[in-house]
């Protein structure tokens, strides 16, 4: 039996996560304390005694839920020993540091990084994304590549599970495609609170800027393979490793078909690590005979 560790992305915050980890786990509240350190601020305050408005900022938000993720796995101790590991987009990072390819401090760093400058290609193009429900892939494929041939960029940037993508691009763009899908037979096309196109080439500015940052950063033989969003197979080798993180950022996040490679490469455990369940769904709606819990 093999275990497959997973971690989730951005929309798993809530207030007061990791504040039951800080107060019961000598681990955990160092940690913490060297995020904030790190950081050059206290996260903990916004994580512990924050709103869901204050959490939903994007520089908050991520190295949030990273820090959940990381610190949670850390608390287990010998009992997290992966055979394999994955994140969905943001959650990527959690399982480099999770398989030891990256320290905590050098993956905190870059989090971020990358978060700030998601935020600062955000306010370059007014763009969003929305979840498409009940429609076969190839459709929306072809709708975003029509509408995107025609001046709006549209494209696919989360495939989360059959019968569930995501789209992202343009405002006007996902306006558009959403009711074209619509018409298509979408059984919902549902404009999402996110910030911007995520994983499109509307992100192309945090790339550059990300770029320079993972490049300089030293990357370990991890201790199992990552299972990248980029590709959706297993990487062992760290200057891969680092590549497909940077290819990341711009690129769509092939959950279903990572979750379906990690199945026939052995796995039949999955464990979420960090906050909320979403992962653990999906992994079901991929594969029905996988077992799928949190920490």
């Amino acid at each position: 039996m093999k275990k497959a560790f997973v971690f989730p992305g951005q929309g798993s915050q809530f207030p007061g996560m990791g504040k039951d980890l800080y107060e019961n786990n000598s681990t955990a509240k160092q940690l913490f304390e060297n995020a904030n350190d790190i950081l050059g601020f206290h996260i903990t305050d916004t994580m512990f005694g924050g709103t869901e408005e204050e959490l939903k900022q994007t520089k908050i938000t991520q190295p949030a839920i990273f820090l959940h993720s990381v610190i949670l796995a850390a608390t287990k101790g010998d009992e997290f020993k992966p055979d394999m590991v994955a994140g969905h987009s943001l959650g990527e990072f959690s399982a480099l540091v999770a398989n030891k390819a990256l320290t905590f401090e050098s993956a905190l760093k870059l989090v971020y990084k990358r978060a700030m400058a998601m935020q600062k290609a955000c306010e370059i193009n007014p763009s969003t994304m929305a979840a498409i429900l009940n429609l076969d892939d190839k459709v929306v494929e072809d709708i975003c590549a029509d509408i995107t041939a025609s001046g709006h960029i549209v494209v696919a940037a989360n495939y989360n599970c059959p019968g569930q993508l995501v789209i992202s691009g343009s405002t006007e763009g996902i306006n558009i495609a959403c009711e074209k899908l619509k018409a298509a037979g979408a059984k919902r096309a549902l404009v999402l609170p996110v910030g911007g196109a995520f994983h499109s080439p509307l992100m192309e500015p945090a790339k550059v800027e990300l770029e320079a940052a993972i490049n300089s950063t030293t990357f370990a033989d991890p201790i199992c393979p990552v299972y990248q969003n980029v590709t959706a197979a297993a990487v062992s080798n760290p200057a891969d490793i680092q590549k497909n993180l940077i290819a990341q950022l711009t690129a769509p996040v092939k959950w279903t078909q990572s979750v379906q490679q990690m199945v026939a490469d052995g796995a039949t455990q999955f464990i979420e690590v960090g906050p909320g369940k979403v992962l653990q769904g999906l992994v079901k709606k991929i594969s029905a005979g996988a077992e799928a819990v949190s920490v």
